[in-house]
């Protein structure tokens, strides 16, 4: 089919000008300096979603950390976790551990050669397979991203939705077709790199494309309007509001963090509490300050913190793949008692059990200082709360 579609003249015009290209303009990245397929491997799963100039740093901080995979599979998964920090999308760092695990206990610590060995791995899905497998290894599979697709879509004019699943397979047998014969790292690479530098999403730069002689949207003047693309579901929002309880005393100048359950989103990371505003979890934009705080002390009462309000603080937003949190935080003194409320309005201490998601429970709380978020592994929109809250009280 791929042969009937696509001329052999077409394709190795396409695969010797890109390779070619590739050859004069390649990036030094870290991960091209050698061919461990470890170290490949780490790139690939952090290169997902993320962009390379923001992976880079992560990407000679975690090879220092864990140089090899026995390292990575023997680490308290904390410590992969704070090494993750700030990179997001946090089940990929609990998928490569488990996946160095299986390496560990099934391949002797050595990454397999074989394409069933290594989609076996944890988290490791069709592309991060191929990448491993053309990069490290240098065979003849393809690796086709967002970024692939997008070219593929473009130079062979391709107007399949790219989110199906008949339109992914289309485009692996293509870009299987393309790879010339002992050059599948570069190849690989070379289509990606295109994709990330040149046949960007919407502002594609054809005039310094290397294929753009035959490129067949630049040609219909479509460039614009390929990929197909399907829009994706937003994320649904959640309206939360979030406690940042200062402590009394011998605790005076921590703040109250807790640990989130061992399991689902977010699992085992640093936390400062929060509830939903609402019991429905798209309601609660219009609640009241004086009645968010009033929910917020009562359902730290009902884990036996006690704390008084002392007003709003800051908003902040994050997006997950699936969920949209809109925050808002609010200031609290820690109280010895439930009794140091006595008077403030509202106190829902009642209705806490609303506000909490089911499961998500506190495992452990925590008084911390900044000096501690130096050992915690926290997610991004905490970071920039708790990093807001101690510069602010370091130029007072």
């Amino acid at each position: 089919m791929i042969e009937e579609k696509w001329s052999k003249e077409s394709r190795t015009y396409f695969s010797t000008e890109l390779l070619s290209w590739y050859e004069r303009s390649k990036r030094d990245l870290p991960w091209r300096r050698h061919r461990d397929p470890y170290y490949i491997w780490i790139s690939e799963i952090m290169l997902q979603q993320t962009r390379v100039d923001t992976v880079i740093p992560y990407f000679l901080r975690f090879i220092e950390r864990f140089p090899t995979i026995e390292s990575l599979a023997e680490a308290p998964e904390e410590d992969v976790l704070k090494c993750w920090e700030g990179l997001g999308y946090y089940s990929r760092a609990r998928n490569l551990q488990a996946a160095a695990r299986q390496v560990m206990e099934r391949h002797g610590g050595q990454v397999p050669r074989d394409k069933a060995s290594v989609a076996a791995l944890k988290g490791v899905g069709p592309y991060t397979t191929g990448a491993i497998l053309s990069i490290a290894f240098d065979q003849p599979e393809p690796a086709v991203d967002g970024n692939v697709m997008r070219v593929l879509s473009r130079y062979f004019f391709i107007e399949e939705d790219i989110m199906k699943t008949g339109t992914r397979a289309l485009m692996e047998g293509l870009a299987a077709s393309l790879i010339p014969a002992g050059r599948a790292a570069d190849f690989n690479q070379a289509l990606m790199e295109l994709g990330a530098l040149v046949c960007t999403p919407k502002a594609p730069q054809c005039l310094t494309c290397p294929v753009m002689a035959h490129c067949s949207a630049r040609l219909e003047g479509a460039e614009l309007r390929l990929p197909v693309k399907s829009k994706a579901k937003p994320p649904r929002p959640e309206h939360r509001i979030v406690a940042l309880v200062e402590g009394e005393g011998d605790r005076g100048g921590r703040v109250l963090v807790r640990r989130r359950p061992d399991t689902g989103l977010l699992a085992r990371m640093w936390e400062l509490p929060h509830v939903l505003a609402a019991a429905k979890p798209s309601e609660g934009a219009d609640l009241p300050d004086g009645a968010a705080m009033s929910r917020l002390a009562g359902a730290l009462a009902e884990e036996g913190r006690y704390v008084r309000p002392e007003g709003p603080f800051m908003t902040a937003e994050h997006i997950f793949s699936h969920i949209h949190w809109y925050m808002r935080v609010f200031r609290f003194q820690e109280a010895a008692a439930l009794s140091a409320l006595a008077g403030f309005a509202e106190l829902a201490v009642a209705e806490p059990k609303a506000a909490y998601d089911e499961g998500e429970r506190a495992e452990e709380y925590r008084w911390i200082t900044l000096e501690d978020m130096e050992e915690l592994a926290f997610p991004n929109v905490f970071l920039k709360i708790l990093h807001q809250y101690f510069n602010d009280k370091q130029q007072k």
